[in-house]
């Protein structure tokens, strides 16, 4: 029989995630952010000049994050990562989701930090981040599965980068998702596929959607 996957509790080293470093990927996605708030009527020009030089500059999370903290909707710096069904443990602001010949879901209000950790062997793994609430506009997901399928479902706007995954074998990547959109939030996917498939996919519509 397939058994539940175990807890795993570990405990945070103290290090402050804010002080992590920044990449420029993650500096021009910010820029890409605040251009929407400007279209969107949140910033005046001179707002939007003023914290694009500031995200260009920053060299931490915290420094990063500090130009969209009063912008709705785009970062919720200050949520604290849960623990919610099944195995998992926040590590700082990284949440460590451990599973064997395992189901392992996340749906509904759960919160996203700004580095999730998939480790399930023969097992499923199934994330939805229609209702998530997240930390970070980038998210970055390591995957270390063998021989199980992993699922994500991500908003219609959201995108997804696979570029930095470094092996598929004996697998898959299925991306089924409507447009293929390279918007916001961000999840950036690394680690390996082997043995299974990574499926990506929009939320299912209703009758009427």
């Amino acid at each position: 029989m397939v058994g539940m996957a175990e807890a795993e509790i570990e405990q945070s080293a103290g290090f402050d995630p804010r002080n992590l470093r920044v990449s420029d990927g993650e500096r021009e996605h910010v820029v890409g952010l605040l251009q929407k708030a400007i279209g969107r009527g949140m910033l005046d020009l001179e707002e939007f000049t003023q914290r694009t030089d500031i995200a260009l500059a920053a060299r931490t999370r915290g420094e990063l994050n500090a130009v969209l903290t009063d912008l709705p909707g785009l970062v919720h710096r200050d949520a604290a990562p849960q623990v919610v069904q099944y195995a998992g443990a926040v590590v700082g602001e990284r949440l460590e989701l451990r599973g064997h010949m395992s189901t392992i879901n996340r749906s509904g209000p759960w919160v996203v930090p700004s580095h999730v950790l998939v480790q399930n062997k023969y097992g499923h793994t199934k994330l939805d981040f229609t209702e998530a609430q997240l930390t970070s506009p980038v998210v970055h997901i390591e995957l270390q599965n063998k021989w199980g399928s992993v699922e994500l479902i991500v908003p219609e706007q959201a995108g997804v980068d696979v570029s930095a995954i470094t092996e598929v074998k004996y697998g898959e990547i299925d991306d089924k998702r409507a447009t293929g959109a390279t918007g916001s939030p961000m999840f950036v996917l690394t680690g390996k596929v082997h043995g299974g498939a990574l499926k990506l996919r929009n939320p299912r519509r209703g009758i009427f959607g």
